[in-house]
């Protein structure tokens, strides 16, 4: 099956849910949430796009590069690219009832973890989505991500027990989700935790930790003392907050205070390898991919998600090759365009004068 028939179908599933747009950038469905959208204006998920675009890669071809290396370490397991799938659910509240919630959450499942990837399982208003992910995480020996929200402490923990038998190497929350109305009136309450919360719930989880939903260097050096494994740089897809930044704005600055005390990982806007190329260089260790992975799932199931994670993986090697880049190690700042300034290579300093 090819992209373009997956794609297709995808668009006849969803009826005008999810248009499928040429190009996933927020127009057409700003402001509709719950839906597929931005909140609001849907200037935030438009900002995530439109700051990663607006980014240029410089073009090398004399060097040795010609099989570039991008399998990537999560926290313990070895993955065959830098790029996981990010937590997206909610066929019935966000997505017109395109597909059954159980078979879309295994296609995302058992479809990255066919392409050596990994993807990450939801929690939302309906205990259904959270039951559902530790089900299809244990039939895939907990090749997964769960994902929890940011609910009260005594009821977290419980269901980060449940997440940890299910065999998986770490677990994520996205505290974006904080202020989200719709858990509310479920009678499902989440909010913002303070730092201390933090420190003392994840000392009792067993697994790595990690906290999506960072926006500036404060939280980010919160995240730290509050002794996350790792953080997601996320604005929840453009759904919580109208009119913040796009992701790929404030992840240098947040690179540039953490990098190297907690893994950072990053989503917003990533619609090729060239784009996972730009947030690597930016700061970021690994990618998540939302809204055209859910595409994939329901156009053409768990084969549909391995297609299009392998050609993303497939665009990451070529932008590698054009940067001169032979490892993930070696992606540095050098090889973005940033207005006429061209940067020596990576370990290259300038010969004083």
């Amino acid at each position: 099956m090819e992209l373009k028939e997956i794609y297709r179908i995808a668009k006849e599933k969803f009826k005008g849910a999810c248009r499928v747009c040429p190009v996933c950038n927020g127009r057409a469905c700003a402001g509709e949430m719950p839906g597929i959208g931005g909140i609001g204006t849907g200037s935030s998920f438009i900002a995530n796009y439109e700051s990663l675009a607006r980014i240029k890669l410089n073009l090398r071809t004399i060097h040795e590069v010609r099989e570039p290396e991008i399998s990537y370490d999560f926290f313990g397991r070895s993955l065959k690219m830098p790029i996981l799938v990010a937590p997206l659910a909610g066929m019935v509240i966000n997505m017109g009832n395109a597909m059954e919630e159980r078979p879309y959450l295994s296609a995302m499942v058992a479809g990255a973890k066919e392409a050596g990837s990994m993807a990450c399982t939801c929690d939302g208003p309906n205990p259904l989505f959270f039951d559902l992910g530790m089900e299809i995480l244990r039939e895939n020996g907990g090749w997964g991500v769960p994902t929890l929200k940011p609910r009260p402490e005594e009821t977290f923990l419980p269901l980060a027990r449940r997440a940890e038998e299910c065999g998986v190497n770490a677990i994520a929350t996205d505290i974006d989700a904080a202020g989200i109305i719709h858990l509310k009136r479920a009678g499902q309450p989440a909010g913002p935790w303070p730092v201390k919360a933090w420190e003392r719930t994840l000392s009792q989880v067993k697994v790595p930790v990690i906290l999506k939903g960072v926006m500036t260097v404060q939280d980010a050096r919160l995240a730290v003392k509050a002794g996350a494994a790792g953080i997601v740089v996320s604005n929840h897809g453009g759904r919580v907050l109208d009119h913040t930044p796009g992701t790929a704005d404030v992840l240098p600055a947040i690179a540039a205070a953490v990098k190297g005390k907690i893994k950072i990982f990053v989503d917003g806007g990533i619609r090729s390898g060239a784009d996972v190329l730009k947030m690597l260089a930016l700061g970021a260790e690994a990618v998540l991919i939302g809204r055209p992975m859910a595409i994939a799932a329901v156009g053409g199931g768990k084969e549909g998600v391995a297609l299009l994670l392998n050609q993303y993986a497939d665009q990451l090697r070529t932008a590698m090759i054009y940067g001169g880049c032979g490892s993930l190690a070696d992606v540095t700042a050098s090889v973005l365009y940033s207005f006429g300034k061209q940067t020596d290579a990576p370990g290259k300093k300038k010969k004083s004068r």
